[in-house]
């Protein structure tokens, strides 16, 4: 009888541990599954804790600066002399600066590279289209130090055949180059937005008796407003924030003028100067420099918000 039962007994203990081997597996999945929105949820806050951190560095060393600086003197001021015996820190020469490079770059990149969305959008054919896109986003692939130096020996001296008041360092050759590098940007943000537009909407239109440029004005271009003046408030943002073209080729001369022939310096390369150079630690001039930076953080949240409120008020549902 024992004879009989052992293999019984065995084939229960089996079974007995099969089971408890699935139980304990489907209990480390269920532990596991309940770890994924924990972990997702630690690697997303990454960047928000450090744009915590980022803001927290700009606004401790930002508040020690105006606890030296009035910052009515700082944001109404029109004489930036860090250096000079009685030294002056007025943001607006460097504001001046930012926002003429910045509309320069605007006035070249915002015409061609519309222009550009709507020939790969609308006219271009699918091999011509699949071909010339990647070798304008080639632009967006270049370093901007090269775009500097193209600016500097290549573009001045260009531009001072015509203009013979150019300055060696001026701000209207790193704008040109600025707008041709932020190009890429517009052109292929805004040719995405129109190639959503469904194409029943053009072929309802040209059935109608509409031509293809009228499509392209009258239905095309309002249908993807949103993307496109988002894509022309990005390339805004971009242009702010440029830096090495600027170092380069707009010189380091704090003038507060309207005129772009002029040497001028922006935001970014201010605080590339104050970097590269001798400014020690605790010094009013080293803590002007989260101020400024502080200043065009600002500048480029100011651009982003306004991009999300564009695309949010004119997009279209389809």
């Amino acid at each position: 009888m024992s004879i009989n039962s052992n293999p019984a007994r065995q084939k229960d203990i089996n079974i007995r541990d099969l089971i408890e081997q699935k139980r304990q597996s489907r209990n480390f999945k269920d532990l596991f599954e309940k770890s994924i929105p924990v972990i997702l949820f630690l690697i997303a806050s990454v960047s928000i804790l450090t744009t915590i951190g980022i803001i927290y560095t700009l606004l401790s060393e930002t508040i020690e600066f105006f606890k030296r600086v009035p910052i009515i003197d700082f944001f109404t001021g029109t004489v930036l002399k860090p250096l000079s015996q009685t030294p002056e820190f007025g943001v607006l020469p460097l504001i001046m600066g930012t926002v003429t490079s910045s509309l320069i770059a605007m006035v070249v990149a915002v015409p061609i590279g519309l222009m550009t969305a709507i020939y790969l959008s609308e006219y271009a054919a699918d091999g011509v289209r699949r071909v010339f896109k990647p070798l304008l986003e080639i632009l967006a692939g270049i370093p901007t130090i090269v775009y500097g130096f193209f600016a500097f020996t290549f573009v001045t001296p260009l531009l001072r055949e015509f203009i013979p008041s150019l300055q060696a360092t001026n701000i209207l050759s790193p704008g040109i180059v600025m707008g041709i590098m932020i190009i890429p940007m517009i052109a292929s943000l805004s040719e995405d937005a129109m190639r959503s537009v469904p194409n029943a909407m053009r072929e309802g239109a040209l059935g109608l008796g509409a031509t293809k440029l009228e499509v392209t004005r009258k239905v095309v271009i309002p249908a993807a407003l949103s993307g496109i003046i988002a894509s022309f408030v990005l390339g805004i943002s971009r242009a702010i924030g440029e830096t090495m073209i600027v170092t380069i080729a707009s010189g380091s001369t704090k003038n507060f003028t309207f005129d772009i022939t002029q040497s001028m310096q922006t935001m970014t390369a201010y605080i590339v100067e104050v970097t590269g150079g001798d400014a020690p630690a605790g010094s009013t001039i080293y803590y002007s420099l989260y101020a400024v930076a502080m200043t065009l953080f600002v500048f480029t949240l100011i651009m982003n918000v306004i991009a999300r409120y564009v695309s949010r008020k004119f997009r279209e549902e389809y």
